[in-house]
């Protein structure tokens, strides 16, 4: 009996890594600065850790670095970042199959919250997934979005269209800066681009003068006032994003797929883990350890 137990015992050791792990569509990415600095990587594997069952370890990981970030900024926001500014760090989890569930470590991302980042994210066509965004230092965020990109590309297995990676940089940027500007909650400029967006696709629109009425209407229901200029800008950024949805639907499809089969893969392990954990302790009661 105790030879049966010890058996257990190591086959359950074995399977654990795999079990917790589950590495198909899990992902995880570092900010260039953050990965070149020990201590700063611990704190941002430390954080991660707290915020999910599997082994961190055994994630398929990349590092961001400065150059991929400023392909996409600096024609937005006009802004460039070196090799020390790249701290912000992603993981994503497609095994999560209600929606999308974002996790934003407010303690060190100081301006983009979850909701504006889930807003960015359905501008690539992802709106499941679970996703932690977390920095070792303060940071606002901004940056970070191209980590979680990335993050679902390796989760997937394919490439997100490069348009549609500009128009979530873009909407991402647009919303902190109506909320710097406006002064509002950052979570109400960020439902004024949910709303409109539904809108939006709702009428099936890319012309930004019609998007841009839209948006004024919205804003006003939610008493948000937007100077003429800041409507615009609004309506720009979601007439892109209307624009990039033709170029997504084969990562939309294997999105979809890659879901699916990181779902069936973490419920199949999830029953031989209970399964052998609940025999383990019968064996246990009858040999009384």
């Amino acid at each position: 009996m105790k030879r049966l137990l010890l058996a257990l015992v190591v086959l359950m050791f074995v399977i654990s890594p795999i079990y917790s792990a589950s590495t198909s569509g899990f992902a995880i990415t570092y900010g260039e600065t953050t990965y070149n600095n020990p201590s700063y990587k611990s704190t941002v594997l430390n954080y991660f850790k707290s915020q999910t069952s599997k082994d961190v370890n055994s994630a398929n990981s990349k590092v961001i670095t400065a150059s991929e970030v400023n392909q996409i900024s600096k024609d937005i926001s006009g802004r460039t970042y070196n090799s020390q500014q790249i701290f912000s760090c992603a993981m994503v989890d497609l095994s999560y199959s209600q929606g999308i569930k974002i996790i934003v470590d407010k303690n060190t991302i100081t301006t983009v919250t979850s909701k504006m980042y889930a807003n960015a994210l359905k501008s690539t066509g992802i709106e499941n997934g679970y996703v932690v965004v977390t920095a070792p230092v303060t940071a606002t965020g901004e940056s970070a979005l191209a980590g979680v990109l990335r993050s679902y590309e390796i989760a997937v297995g394919a490439s997100i269209p490069a348009d549609a990676k500009k128009a979530a940089t873009e909407e991402l940027y647009t919303q902190t800066q109506i909320a710097n500007q406006t002064g509002q909650n950052a979570d109400k400029i960020a439902e004024l681009f949910e709303k409109s967006k539904q809108e939006v696709q709702k009428q099936n629109l890319q012309d930004p003068t019609q998007i841009k009425a839209i948006v004024i209407n919205i804003a006003a229901t939610l008493n948000i006032n937007l100077s003429d200029q800041q409507a615009q800008q609004i309506a720009d950024a979601l007439a892109n994003s209307q624009k990039a949805q033709s170029s997504l639907t084969d990562f939309k499809n294997q999105l979809q797929s890659a879901t699916q089969q990181a779902s069936q893969s973490e419920g199949i392990l999830g029953q031989i883990w209970n399964y052998l954990q609940s025999f383990l302790d019968y064996l246990r009661g009858l040999i009384g350890i």
